[in-house]
C-alpha cells in the first residue's frame, strides 16, 4: 500500500508534457492481437492499466516488450484464446479483447472485466453487438465464453453511443467477411484514434468520430509503428489543478478540439487560456467564479473522466455549482472524502449541489477509484496544510509519473510506502 503526503499551497508553474492516451492505447494494445505484424506503440503512459493489459497479451502467447516509453508486440506466436481471470478482474479494458480474440481465434473465454466501481457498466452492448457478427456466446460461473465458425458482417445498431462496444465491434469486424456497419456508434477522439491504427495495420474502416462507423472485412493485416493520440483527461487534469492552485502552467503535447468543453468551462470560472497549437496555457491568481452547472455527456459532451476534477475546484471558487453526471451512477464516491477536507457539497441522486468555500483543509483521505483520486490530490494541492492520499494505487491506474510531473511544477507531494 502507498500513499501521498501532500503539502498544500504552493501555486504551480512551468510545463508538463502529455503522453499517449491510456483511453487509446488499450484498445489499440488489444488490436495489436489481430495481426501477426510487429506493431511499435510510441509514448505509452507508465501506468498499471498498461501494464496489466501487457500481461494479458503475454499470456495469450504475444511477445510484449518495453524499449523506453514504447511497446513492441509481435503477436505471430499467440496460442491462447483464455484471457486469465485475475487480469480481468484488474482491468476493465481487458473486455476489448473479445473482439480481437475471437476474430483471431474464432474462441474467447473471459472472466467478467473489473475496474473502477463508479457504477454498473454492463458489457450487453458488447455481447449483443458480437452475436450480431455470429458469436455464439453462454455466460457462465462468472465467465463469458465466446465461438463462432467465421464472423459475418452485419449492421448493429447500439442501444446507447457506448465507447466499449463500439470499439469492440469494430475489433472483431475488421476481419469478418463483408461489411459491418455500427449506428449510434460513440463518437469519442480515441475511437477515431482505434480506427487510425487499424487502418494503419490493413484495416478498411472509415465513419469513426461520426455516429456510424463502418468496416469492410479484409483478408491480410500486417505490423506498423503508431503514436496514439494525446490523453486529454490527463491534460484535463493538470489545467484544472492549475486553477485550483494558481499559477501559471504550459501543458504540452495536448489536442484542445477534444477537451474544448473544458475548455470552455475553465474560461467561465475565470480563467486565462492561450491556445497554441498542441499547447495550452492556463494562468490564475485570484479566486475563481462558480460555474453555474456542468453536466457529464457523451463526447463532444464533458467528459465524466473529468467531473470529480472539476467538482473538486467548484468547492472552492465563489458562488453555487451542480454537477450532473449522466453517465455514471455512483461516481459521487469522491465526494465524503472531500468533505473530510471543508467542501460543502450535497449529493441527490445523479446532482451534486455544491456551495463554495474559501479554501480547502488538509485531512487524511482515501481514493475510492481513479479520477476521484486525481481530484482528491488537486484539492490537497490546493487546501492548507498537510494532507494524506490513500490507496493511490487507484490514481497510479491512469496517471504515469503523476507525482513526478506535479513536483516538477512546484508542488510538495511525496509518495510513501505505508
Amino acid at each position: 500500500m502507498e500513499k501521498y503526503i501532500i503539502n498544500g499551497g504552493n501555486k504551480l508553474y512551468g510545463s508538463v508534457k502529455i503522453q499517449s492516451a491510456k483511453n487509446a492505447v488499450l484498445p489499440i494494445l488489444a488490436a495489436a492481437v489481430l495481426t501477426d505484424g510487429k506493431v511499435k506503440i510510441l509514448n505509452v503512459p507508465p501506468i498499471s492499466d498498461v501494464k496489466n493489459m501487457v500481461k494479458i497479451l503475454s499470456c495469450l502467447g504475444c511477445e510484449a516488450v518495453y524499449e523506453g516509453q514504447n511497446i513492441l508486440i509481435d503477436s505471430s506466436k499467440a496460442d491462447c484464446f483464455e484471457i486469465p481471470s485475475a487480469l480481468a478482474h484488474e482491468l476493465r479494458s481487458s473486455v476489448f479483447l473479445l473482439g480481437s480474440v475471437i476474430s483471431r481465434f474464432h474462441m474467447a473465454k473471459i472472466a467478467y472485466p473489473g475496474g473502477c466501481d463508479i457504477g454498473l457498466r454492463p458489457v450487453d452492448l458488447h455481447l449483443t453487438g458480437l452475436k450480431r457478427l455470429g458469436v455464439q456466446i453462454t455466460e457462465k460461473n462468472g465467465y463469458i465464453l465466446c465461438k463462432c465458425d467465421k464472423l459475418c458482417g452485419n449492421e448493429i445498431m447500439l442501444d446507447c453511443p457506448s465507447v466499449g462496444a463500439t470499439e469492440n465491434i469494430m475489433l472483431a469486424a475488421v476481419k469478418a467477411e463483408g461489411v459491418t456497419v455500427i449506428r449510434n456508434a460513440a463518437r469519442e477522439p480515441e475511437i477515431e484514434d482505434l480506427q487510425k491504427f487499424l487502418n494503419c495495420i490493413g484495416a478498411k474502416v472509415s465513419g469513426a468520430g461520426s455516429g456510424t462507423v463502418r468496416i469492410e472485412g479484409v483478408n491480410e493485416l500486417h505490423g506498423c509503428q503508431y503514436q496514439p493520440i494525446p490523453d486529454r483527461i490527463e491534460a484535463g487534469t493538470f489545467l484544472i489543478g492549475a486553477a485550483m492552485c494558481g499559477g501559471e502552467v504550459s501543458v504540452e503535447n495536448v489536442c484542445p478540439e477534444n477537451i474544448s468543453s473544458l475548455i470552455h468551462k475553465l474560461r467561465e470560472n475565470g480563467c486565462k487560456i492561450h491556445i497554441n497549437g498542441d499547447k495550452i496555457v492556463l494562468e490564475n491568481h485570484r479566486r475563481l467564479a462558480s460555474v453555474k452547472s456542468i453536466e457529464t455527456q457523451p463526447y463532444p459532451g464533458f467528459p465524466t473522466d473529468l467531473q470529480a476534477q472539476a467538482t473538486a475546484l467548484c468547492c472552492i471558487c465563489n458562488g453555487h455549482s451542480i454537477i450532473t453526471e449522466n453517465l455514471f451512477e455512483t461516481r459521487f464516491k469522491y465526494v465524503p472524502e472531500l468533505r473530510k477536507m471543508g467542501a460543502d457539497v450535497t449529493v441527490i441522486d445523479r446532482n451534486a449541489f455544491v456551495r463554495g468555500v474559501e479554501k480547502f483543509k488538509g485531512a487524511t483521505v482515501v481514493a475510492h477509484d481513479l479520477r476521484g483520486g486525481a481530484a482528491l490530490v488537486l484539492a490537497a494541492l490546493a487546501a492548507e496544510g498537510r494532507s494524506e492520499v490513500l490507496d493511490i494505487s487507484h490514481i497510479d491506474r491512469g496517471y504515469g509519473s503523476f507525482e513526478y510531473k506535479l513536483r516538477n511544477l512546484g508542488a510538495d507531494i511525496v509518495r510513501v510506502t505505508v
